[in-house]
């Protein structure tokens, strides 16, 4: 008797624990993940200033995206003013500050895409567009596209009745002092690349992501990397995951990072980490070195990179709120 009754006690206990990891491990209402690029980022070389810089530009991309994702908005929306803030801000290299090309101008790149219906849009090789991602966005949302580029990305937005500047707006006097150190061959590592992106999951569980950048230092015209390519740059599938990318485009696009990130996630029931380490170690392989930020459909997420830092940041409605810069925090 005693035995059976003990035996009933421990399934009795057994099946709270169960009860409480599965609560431990439910996924968030909403998330979003947020990066500003990766690359070579040590703190000897980073100021406090410059430190504090960056971290309060994540922060304020956080504080856009988080707002509506919890007051119920959808996590295109959310990606959208996320990354618009990003590119707002002269320290990332995505709109305002964005790298110049080879004759000294910003050629900017974008995408974004719905995880409920694969829709997606992009631009590539603007120059007049105060927010690419914007432009994205309108190429998914009204032309049945995917993609525009160069001065009919500019024409396009512009009748769509987005913000227009002139080109030396994206100018800033950082840009041109790495632009000239690239001309005289003193490259140095900061100065290669950056991007800014984010993926979000909304309270009704939809998937979205975007991704926007100036692309490479002293690039040739005309030059585009993996940013504005959806299932390179941007992926977001709500039966697997999102996506954002930043590195060598180059490889990103030879290793179709995004999409086959959401591919191991989907077919190998990987978790966001795994999938994210997966497709880093295969960039690597090649040659190349970056980052992403990936959000699962089971709610698991991954900020994972293979170089010595990636600006990025993490909000949820349990009131996690993390940004960092460094690999090692």
């Amino acid at each position: 008797m005693r035995t059976a009754i003990l035996g009933l006690v421990m399934v009795a206990l057994s099946g709270c624990a169960g009860m409480e990891n599965s609560m431990a491990s439910k996924k968030p209402e909403w998330t979003l993940l947020i990066h500003g690029g990766a690359g070579v980022m040590r703190r000897a070389e980073m100021t406090p200033e410059n430190d504090a810089a960056y971290r309060a530009g994540l922060n304020e991309a956080l504080d856009a995206g988080s707002k509506i994702l919890a007051s119920g908005g959808s996590s295109l929306d959310a990606v959208e003013a996320a990354v618009r803030v990003l590119e707002d801000n002269p320290n990332f290299n995505a709109g305002k500050g964005a790298v110049l090309t080879r004759e000294g101008v910003a050629e900017l790149d974008a995408s974004i895409m719905d995880g409920r219906d694969r829709e997606a849009g992009a631009v590539a090789q603007v120059r007049t567009v105060k927010n690419p991602i914007r432009a994205a966005r309108l190429v998914m949302e009204a032309t049945g596209r995917v993609m525009f580029a160069g001065k009919d990305a500019d024409e396009l937005a512009a009748k769509g009745g987005l913000e227009i500047v002139p080109p030396e707006y994206f100018i800033t006097l950082r840009r041109l002092e790495a632009l000239r150190r690239a001309m005289a061959g003193n490259l140095e590592p900061q100065d290669r690349y950056g991007t800014v992106g984010a993926v979000a999951m909304d309270k009704a569980g939809n998937l979205a992501a975007a991704t926007s950048t100036g692309g490479m230092n002293a690039k040739p015209p005309g030059r585009i990397g993996d940013s504005p390519i959806i299932g390179a740059g941007t992926y977001a599938d709500n039966a697997s995951c999102a996506v954002s990318s930043t590195g060598d485009g180059e490889y990103f696009i030879r290793a179709s990072v995004a999409r086959m990130i959401c591919a191991r996630v989907d077919m190998k029931n990987m978790s966001a980490e795994q999938a994210a380490q997966a497709s880093l170690d295969e960039v690597k392989a090649l040659g190349g070195t970056g980052g992403v930020i990936v959000l699962s459909h089971d709610g698991s997420v991954a900020l994972s990179m293979n170089t010595e830092g990636m600006f990025r940041g993490h909000a949820d409605a349990t009131g996690k709120r993390q940004v960092g810069i460094y690999a090692d925090e």
